[in-house]
């Protein structure tokens, strides 16, 4: 009877932590096919080489070099007021669709955030991510496309879904990543205006992916962590 007993109990105390781990965990959604999409090409000569991820906070711009003095140009969403950082890093992975796991910092932050959500549409890495360095930054998707252009989030970067697929077919583990306040005017004078979010809809955010609609279940949890990312 005690070995019973012993065996039961045994039991419980494997179960409750599992149990307690099952919610606090949240499902992203499904995964759709991301069908990449290209920026517009602008002239930038410059002295880094084709093939490396240049980032101008300020102007809340991506530039991927390409041969011939020209690049790719993306907008995207930066560090919010207290989340900016700079320097020099490198891709060190990719992750299509990934888990987001907040940092301790952040559910210090904001109690209510999950310990995991799954990857999917309603996950705010949105549908790829690239691994900066060492760091817990990530060049990624979103689940809200009308952040794009904006200063919102907790330190990563933020793009389309369409055009982070699109960059993470080019930039391959190892590709440079230089992060700037701000890029000398010389190379930002063929920057285009950013699109207001929410004004209209670019030709980027109309195919970044197929509607995103969060379910009822979700919507407070997402207005929550709308920007934290």
């Amino acid at each position: 009877m005690y070995r019973v007993l012993t065996m039961l109990l045994a039991a419980l105390l494997v179960a409750a932590p599992a149990h307690a781990q099952a919610k606090d965990v949240l499902q992203g959604g499904p995964k759709p096919q991301i069908t990449p999409k290209a920026p517009p090409i602008i002239s930038f000569q410059s002295q880094y080489g084709p093939g490396t991820i240049l980032i101008d906070t300020k102007r809340r711009r991506l530039v991927y070099t390409l041969a011939g003095g020209r690049a790719y140009l993306y907008p995207i969403t930066v560090g919010r007021l207290g989340f900016q950082w700079s320097g020099t890093h490198r891709i060190t992975a990719q992750r299509n669709w990934p888990d987001w796991r907040p940092p301790a910092e952040m559910r210090k932050r904001q109690p209510n955030l999950p310990a995991l959500m799954t990857g999917g549409i309603h996950n705010p890495l949105g549908a790829k991510a690239l691994y900066i360095g060492s760091t817990l930054y990530r060049i990624h998707g979103t689940n809200n496309a009308k952040s794009i252009g904006l200063a919102a989030s907790s330190g990563c970067i933020r793009m389309h879904n369409a055009h982070v697929t699109h960059l993470a077919q080019l930039a391959k583990i190892g590709t440079t990543v230089v992060v700037k306040p701000q890029l000398p005017p010389r190379l930002t004078r063929n920057f285009v205006p950013t699109t207001v979010p929410g004004a209209s809809q670019s030709a980027a955010s109309a195919t970044a992916a197929p509607s995103q609609q969060p379910s009822r279940r979700n919507m407070a949890w997402r207005r929550a962590v709308l920007g934290l990312n």
